[in-house]
């Protein structure tokens, strides 16, 4: 594709060379360099892409779109290489090269946002589940839907585990190109308040932008300086997109809303709310804990939730509001919401009749006691958590763990998450810390399968059990290596290898249905 095409939507200084170059690749790793290469010098926490000016061109780039000064030495020019012809290598001088990536990347993939029906969600919690419901809503009435998140990139049957809750720019226009090759016609992603800052969904056409949510996270060293900055970028996304689904219900829902250029739809539990829930009411039915409201405004359903608490309540109205927006069939809508299931968001287990059995990726404190209270309001004969700490990690998070979960539930099981280099026990001694400030009754067990198998062997009858901090992760860090650790895998083994018989009101649902 001509250079000169590429450029079309950015404001540019040509420093250097011409813009009549045909580029035949984009790429912001220098390693990645061939002949042809358009290289974005980008500067990111620990290194800066302007450093490799020469050696991309020496490599074969043909044009450099920078953001400050570069010298590219005369050793590089004079290589032989192709890109040092027809004078030489384009040098483009941008404000940003971040936002430039995403730009030129999105020209350069044919702007395959343009092609796709795009839904971003953006929030403090719940990202990750809203993204898997309005998924599954869209494909249950027929439309063919990716899905870029925090788990795993979805496309078709192709699915890639995640890095980064929003990938880099250039990552993402590759991802929408291909789902458009495939024959997508909608996707659903999560766009982190970093996401939104690093302009890493730059050239993305947003037909609609949810707001979940929003509390403290996310603030600190390379992240966000203030709270105030943190809710500044959250908002950003609904100067993006055409149609912004706002919860009414969040105390910051007005700061979020200040300056938005879509049209507004509103869920929640107040008043007016486009999408509103009433009568909410708990439930429980062997093992599995629910939740039902009414649906009133635009539409008056009865809906059914299969994951607990008020979150939930919340999660599902503003994926009701996406797919009826979008013309769902309600009846796909509540079908969907009756039977959900998130990998590692209260992931229910149900391999019992009389106790819950849970996985969540609750990792720090106000995780953690977001899901504890939550669990609480189901009256549980116990409430047991289950959790450990990474390593290499503020002991902070540790203590403050220890302290929630020894005021919140009746019984801890404190054991190992990702130790990585440091000493489990060592990990866990600084948990215990959090737990002396508590009466809460406490075991620990280092290994986390044995930590299972005694919260499994020891279940009593109406007890709810969540297995804490790993959720959808599939590995232990230990010692700079990964090693395979599913806690589903897990919790089979531990079934396979005890007698079932002992187990409260064992019954094997879960894995007999392909899970």
């Amino acid at each position: 594709m001509k250079l000169e095409e590429l450029l079309k939507d950015i404001d540019y200084t040509l420093v250097s060379g011409s813009i009549d170059k045909n580029i035949l690749s984009v790429e912001n790793d220098s390693r990645k360099i061939t002949e042809g290469t358009l290289f974005f010098c980008i500067k990111g926490a620990n290194f800066d892409g302007h450093k490799f000016a020469s050696q991309a061109v020496n490599d074969g780039a043909y044009a450099l779109v920078v953001e400050d000064d570069v010298t590219v030495s005369d050793d590089a020019i004079g290589s032989g290489n192709a890109s040092a012809l027809d004078d030489n290598v384009a040098i483009i001088k941008v404000k940003s090269t971040r936002y430039a990536m995403g730009v030129i990347s999105a020209a350069f993939y044919g702007k395959p946002s343009d092609k796709l029906t795009v839904i971003g969600i953006t929030g403090t919690k719940g990202k990750t589940t809203t993204t898997y419901m309005i998924k599954s809503m869209l494909e249950k009435a027929g439309r063919r839907t990716g899905l870029i998140g925090t788990i795993e990139v979805i496309n078709g049957d192709k699915v890639t585990p995640a890095k980064n809750t929003t990938p880099e720019s250039i990552v993402i226009q590759r991802y929408l190109k291909e789902m458009v090759d495939n024959g997508l016609d909608s996707v659903v992603m999560e766009v982190s308040s970093q996401g939104l800052m690093l302009d890493r969904v730059a050239g993305i056409s947003f037909d609609y932008g949810i707001f979940t949510n929003l509390s403290e996270d996310h603030i600190g060293p390379n992240e966000h300086g203030s709270f105030e900055e943190y809710l500044g970028w959250k908002a950003k996304l609904f100067t993006l997109c055409k149609v912004g689904i706002f919860n009414m219900d969040d105390e910051y829902v007005e700061d979020i809303m200040k300056g938005h250029t879509c049209e507004a739809v509103t869920f929640g539990m107040k008043k007016n709310s486009d999408y509103q829930a009433k009568n909410l009411k708990l439930y429980e039915k062997d093992g599995e804990l629910g939740i039902t409201y009414d649906l009133d405004g635009k539409y008056k359903e009865n809906v059914r939730v299969s994951l607990p608490g008020e979150f939930s309540v919340h999660n599902s109205l503003s994926a009701i509001a996406v797919a009826k927006e979008m013309g769902v069939p309600m009846d796909n809508i509540l079908e969907i919401l009756t039977d959900i299931h998130v990998k590692g968001r209260v992931e229910m287990i149900p391999i019992s009749d009389s106790f819950t059995l849970m996985i969540d990726y609750a990792h720090n404190a106000m995780s953690l006691e977001s899901i504890l209270t939550t669990l609480r309001a189901y009256n549980p004969k116990r409430l047991v958590s289950l959790f450990g700490c990474g390593g290499n990690r503020s002991k902070t998070r540790r203590y403050e763990m220890g302290e929630v979960s020894g005021n919140m539930a009746d019984l801890t099981i404190i054991t190992s998450d990702n130790p990585r280099d440091e000493e489990p026990q060592a990990i866990i001694d600084d948990i215990k810390i959090g737990m002396a400030k508590t009466t809460g009754e406490f075991v620990e067990i280092i290994d986390r399968k044995e930590a299972i198998r005694y919260a499994i062997m020891n279940a009593k009858e109406g007890d709810v059990i969540v297995l804490a901090g790993k959720g959808h992760e599939d590995y232990q860090e230990i010692k700079g290596k990964k090693y395979h650790m599913d806690e589903r895998d897990l919790i089979k083994e531990v079934l396979e290898e005890e007698d079932v018989t002992k187990i409260c009101g064992y019954n094997n649902r879960y894995f007999t249905r392909g899970n």
